[in-house]
């Protein structure tokens, strides 16, 4: 079973650098995925309440024998949520779904700039994370100035933001930002949903090391410093995208994945997006 590396927070908590994300995953299938994930390696899983999977994934962490402490578990406040008041009920609602007594962390799932509650937001987050009901908060789909907003408005900067980033969007300057702030880089959509793994320039450094074109991309995450979360149903995926610690890439082989980026999302915009 592999043994997944951590990143430190600006707080001192750790993240395992490689989680598993369950996005999209059906609630009747979430418990068994996220088992197989456990029982491959796994430690750190990653829901949302918009996911409408977060009963699944506790009834997952109640019937693993992986102790607690050894579990980091994030989820995510969704946007109809948004607000001081219902933020503390959304947090209640999900710590209850999962079975936990605090969360490792929590995010802001969508800044929502158009709505503007997203300090107020922070502000209920600062609260939680006051009174030691998640070890972490932070936040997703952030650009920098919503960044810059909150770090002028409140008093906590997020530790983790946690934004669509893949070979084909490989934001750089948000990158940047999050070293220079101390906040923790985690990439959705690592794999760019499949769209970028038939490159020739993937496929070709796939050849090179013995490893398939997913587990190149997943490690080129990890050697930029990102925490990376990769969703599979297939237990031979599952295990295929832990299996990435045994190989590093070469300085030019990142030159050639760095020349792969577009721009491209395959999500929201953060700036545009209001659903929910």
């Amino acid at each position: 079973m592999v043994t997944v590396p951590g990143i430190a927070l600006n707080n001192g908590a750790t993240i395992p650098q490689l989680g598993f994300g369950v996005f999209q995953v059906p609630e009747d299938d979430t418990a068994a995925v996220v088992g197989h994930a456990l029982d491959a390696g796994y430690r750190s899983i990653d829901t949302a309440a918009a996911y409408q999977n977060e009963t699944g994934v506790g009834e997952a962490l109640r019937d693993t024998g992986v102790p607690r402490e050894d579990l980091f578990v994030t989820t995510k406040l969704w946007n109809s949520d948004q607000g001081y008041d219902s933020t503390m009920r959304a947090f209640d609602a999900s710590v209850a779904k999962l079975g936990l007594d605090y969360l490792d962390l929590y995010l802001i799932h969508w800044p929502l700039p158009v709505r503007d509650r997203y300090v107020d937001t922070w502000r209920a987050f600062e609260k939680l994370y006051a009174d030691g009901r998640v070890r972490a908060i932070g936040v997703s789909n952030f650009r920098i100035e919503h960044l810059r907003r909150l770090f002028d408005e409140t008093s906590v900067v997020p530790a983790v933001n946690q934004v669509e980033l893949h070979p084909g969007l490989q934001q750089a300057e948000l990158r940047a930002f999050h070293a220079e702030h101390g906040i923790v880089t985690e990439a959705w959509s690592p794999l760019a949903r499949g769209g970028t793994l038939d490159d020739p320039a993937l496929t070709g450094l796939a050849s090179k090391y013995g490893k398939t074109p997913a587990q190149i991309v997943l490690r080129w995450h990890l050697e930029l410093g990102n925490v990376v979360i990769p969703k599979s149903v297939t237990p031979s995926r599952i295990r295929e995208n832990i299996d990435v610690f045994d190989f590093e890439l070469a300085e030019d082989d990142l030159a050639v994945i760095a020349e792969l980026d577009k721009g491209a999302r395959t999500g929201p915009d953060p700036d545009t997006f209001n659903l929910g």
